[in-house]
């Protein structure tokens, strides 16, 4: 009798003190950002929107991208349950070719943590203008 009482008693302080997980107190409005084609040299942003999808307020601890190409930022105050955050990641567009940058989001009292991607193509400027000229890139 003595060690079912112990097994409930330690579940229960167990289960008072679990920590939430990401997926449990933030949705994340896309996963993968896709830039599609982008002209060298000229920086392009990607903005994610961060729901609290939990009952308290939700802090994003950090948003670190996986190299010096991109930066981010991302809303400092808390969350509050039912609204939106952002975090934004620009990509400087130094390198040609295919891009595919991760960044690492760690959510305030979440032991694990979310990745977010950054995905496209960077162009020179003649090839970008053909992209342009076939079609292939909306200029807005």
């Amino acid at each position: 009798m003595k060690q079912l009482l112990f097994a409930l008693l330690l579940f229960s302080t167990t289960s008072l003190f679990a920590q939430k997980k990401a997926d449990d107190i933030a949705k994340i409005n896309v996963e993968t950002y896709d830039f599609g084609k982008i002209k060298q040299y000229v920086p392009a942003t990607a903005t994610f929107i961060v729901t609290n999808i939990g009952k308290d307020d939700l802090l994003i601890d950090q948003a670190m991208p996986s190299c010096g190409c991109t930066i981010s930022d991302y809303t400092k105050a808390p969350i509050p349950p039912g609204k939106t955050g952002y975090i934004k990641a620009t990509y400087n567009a130094a390198t040609l070719g295919h891009i595919e940058k991760t960044l690492t989001v760690k959510f305030a009292g979440a032991p694990d943590v979310k990745f977010i991607k950054l995905t496209g193509e960077v162009l020179d400027a003649s090839d970008y203008q053909k992209a342009v000229a076939a079609g292939q890139i909306k200029k807005g």
